[in-house]
C-alpha cells in the first residue's frame, strides 16, 4: 500500500493567536489536497484558536512540543492530555532547536515519544546532523543512533504509525537545501534502520519527511523520492507558498 504523504508546517515561535487565525484563514483554500495529510504545528497558545479556524477543513492542528509527565510541578510545560483534550493528533518531538536551546537529549526524546503513543498522539520525531558531522562523514551513524534511542521500547505497531522528520541542521532556515540525493540517501538509511529494529513491514509503513528550507520549487523533486513521504516545513509554512508545497504535483 502506498504511503500517504504528510506535509506539516512548523510555525516555531511565530504568530500571536489573532495572527494564527488570520494565517489559517489565508491558507485554508490554498492547502486543499485530499491526497496529502496537512498538519500545522503551532505554538501552544495558538492551538485552540487555530483549531477553531481550521474546523471543517482538511487541516489538522499539531503541537510543537509536549512533556513526558502526566501533570505536576513542571512550570511552563504542556501535558499530553492538555493536547488530546482539544483534539491534537500530532506533536513534534526532538526538533534540533529544542535539542540545541532547551537541552533535549535522545533520552528525553524517547520518553516523550513513549508518552505521545500512550495518549494516541502521533509523534513527528526529528533527527538530523550538523555541518561538522556531515563533513566528518558520520551522518548515517549519527542519525541511526538518534533513531535507535528514540524508538527504544516502542512497539512495532506504534512505530508503523509514527512520522520521522529528517532535517539536516545545516539546512534549517539557512536557505541551503540538501541535494535530492543527500535527502533520499538519509531517508532510506532511516527506513533501513527501522527495518533492522523491527521488520520490513514496519519500515514500509512508517512515513519519513524531509525538512530544511523546503520550498515550492524544491518540493516536487524531493517528494518524488521513494523514501521521502512529505516535508516538515519551517519558514515557508507561514506564507501562501505553503499551498504550493502541499499541492506539489
Amino acid at each position: 500500500m502506498a504511503r500517504k504523504k504528510i506535509i506539516a508546517g512548523n510555525w516555531k515561535m511565530n504568530m500571536t493567536p489573532s495572527q494564527a487565525v488570520e494565517l489559517v484563514n489565508t491558507l485554508k483554500p490554498l492547502v486543499v489536497n485530499d491526497e496529502v495529510d496537512v498538519v500545522f504545528c503551532v505554538p501552544a497558545i495558538d492551538i485552540i484558536p487555530a483549531m477553531e479556524a481550521a474546523r471543517g477543513t482538511n487541516i489538522q492542528i499539531g503541537a510543537e512540543n509536549m512533556y513526558y509527565e502526566e501533570k505536576g510541578a513542571f512550570t511552563g510545560e504542556i501535558a499530553p492530555d492538555m493536547l488530546t483534550d482539544v483534539g491534537v493528533k500530532y506533536v513534534i518531538i526532538g526538533h534540533s532547536e529544542r535539542r540545541e536551546y532547551f537541552a533535549e537529549t535522545d533520552e528525553t526524546v524517547n520518553r516523550k515519544v513513549l508518552k505521545a503513543f500512550e495518549h494516541g498522539i502521533t509523534p513527528i520525531i526529528c533527527c538530523g546532523e550538523s555541518l561538522t558531522q556531515r563533513e566528518q562523514g558520520i551522518t548515517i551513524d549519527w542519525i541511526r543512533q538518534q533513531i535507535k534511542i528514540a524508538f527504544l521500547n516502542v512497539t512495532a505497531e506504534q512505530a508503523a504509525s509514527a512520522v520521522i522528520a529528517y532535517e539536516p541542521i545545516w539546512a534549517i532556515g539557512t536557505g541551503k537545501v540538501a541535494t535530492t540525493e543527500q535527502a533520499q540517501e538519509v531517508c532510506k538509511a532511516i527506513r533501513d534502520c527501522i527495518a533492522e529494529i523491527y521488520d520490513q513491514t514496519t519500515a514500509e509503513a512508517i512515513r519519513i519527511q524531509y525538512g530544511g528550507s523546503v520550498s515550492a520549487s524544491s518540493a516536487p523533486e524531493l517528494f518524488a523520492q521513494p523514501d521521502i513521504d512529505g516535508g516538515l516545513v519551517g519558514g515557508a509554512s507561514l506564507k501562501p507558498d505553503f499551498g504550493a508545497i502541499v499541492n506539489y504535483k
